[in-house]
């Protein structure tokens, strides 16, 4: 399927959102990111972990440097996620060392790169390996009635927001998915294994938001139905069917201890139950990519389609907005800003 991919054309819930408009990322230090581990070092072992503030740095770059700076291989390095070029970002990676001696890493330092910490641990950093992050915003010349600003503000805090996946998830100018079209409709494989998970991992992304756009069309994307998957908070696999409906099922959904869930597309385990039914429906016009990830061996599973910051501060001061909260290893910050304002980054 041939296609214009734009974010902008998956719904929102407020249409406030479009009354109020703002500027990100002026400054460099408009946009801060902390990563949270999802554990603690140990304190020991060959592998040197190292939590690093760098500003207008990409994580890849960063790694190659730390990999020539230690005198180990590439593969020697590890991250637990990609953070944006054009942001203050602290971030945790780790340098194996195994009978090496460790560098000097105060030279390692400079103007954009600073190590904060360092710690040892018997393990690599992988993958995921993320609590979630912390993010400090600043939004600058602020549009819009002030009314409606604090209105955003506080819905978001009590209701959360749609789950999206970002922009960056799909590659500049959305061309991971152009990608993906070549391979699915048009036959051309990529050559490398790394450009196929990055490809794979942008369509089922894709897929999601589909469904998650449509839910939140029909006022359905904080709601659990009989029959549908949901997703125990704070997991990314408690999930379970919803066969009746309760008093305390209701009460825990509006507590955020549980979530409605949508596809991270692949072959079913079980037979589809009436929600995936449903969902293979929304997405028909997304059939070839549906069958393909199906084909390729990936297996179904599910996401939150909401998410709600957590720590929620913030300061209106008229023409600019500071914002502070944490989201969950995957969520992105976007999606929030999305839901209160349109938002311009200023670095696009």
């Amino acid at each position: 399927m041939q296609t214009q991919y734009d974010m902008a054309q998956l719904a929102t819930v407020s249409k406030r959102s479009h009354c109020c408009r703002a500027v990100i990322r002026q400054s460099i230090t408009d946009f801060i990111v902390e990563e949270v581990l999802a554990f603690t070092p140990s304190g020991e072992g060959g592998h040197v972990f190292l939590y690093i503030e760098k500003k207008g740095v990409n994580t890849a770059f960063l790694a190659q440097q730390l990999a020539l700076f230690a005198g180990v291989p590439l593969q020697d390095v590890g991250y637990a996620g990609l953070k944006d070029r054009h942001a203050t970002t602290r971030q945790w990676f780790s340098v194996k060392l195994e009978g090496k001696i460790a560098p000097d890493w105060k030279k390692f330092s400079s103007d954009t790169i600073s190590i904060k910490a360092q710690h040892w641990h018997n393990k690599k950093l992988r993958r995921g390996g993320l609590l979630g992050n912390r993010f400090q915003l600043r939004l600058t010349e602020v549009k819009g009635q002030e009314s409606d600003w604090l209105a955003g503000l506080d819905d978001i805090e009590k209701s959360g927001v749609p789950n999206y996946f970002a922009e960056q998830r799909f590659g500049h100018h959305y061309q991971n998915l152009q990608r993906v079209h070549d391979w699915f409709e048009m036959g051309k494989v990529p050559k490398r294994r790394h450009q196929k998970s990055l490809y794979l991992s942008a369509a089922r992304s894709w897929l999601f938001n589909q469904v998650l756009s449509y839910r939140v069309q029909q006022k359905t994307w904080n709601a659990l139905s009989l029959g549908e998957t949901a997703l125990l908070a704070g997991t990314k696999s408690s999930v379970f069917i919803v066969t009746e409906s309760t008093t305390g099922l209701t009460e825990r959904l509006a507590m955020m201890d549980i979530h409605p869930t949508g596809p991270l597309w692949g072959k079913l385990q079980s037979p589809a139950m009436l929600t995936q039914q449903q969902e293979q429906q929304i997405l028909l016009p997304w059939l070839a990519w549906q069958q393909q990830l199906e084909q390729l061996g990936l297996t179904m599973a599910r996401r939150a389609l909401r998410v709600c910051p957590q720590q929620w501060q913030w300061q209106y001061h008229r023409e600019m907005i500071d914002l502070q909260f944490f989201l969950p290893a995957g969520s992105y910050a976007t999606a929030v800003l999305r839901e209160l304002a349109t938002i311009k980054n200023a670095r696009a």
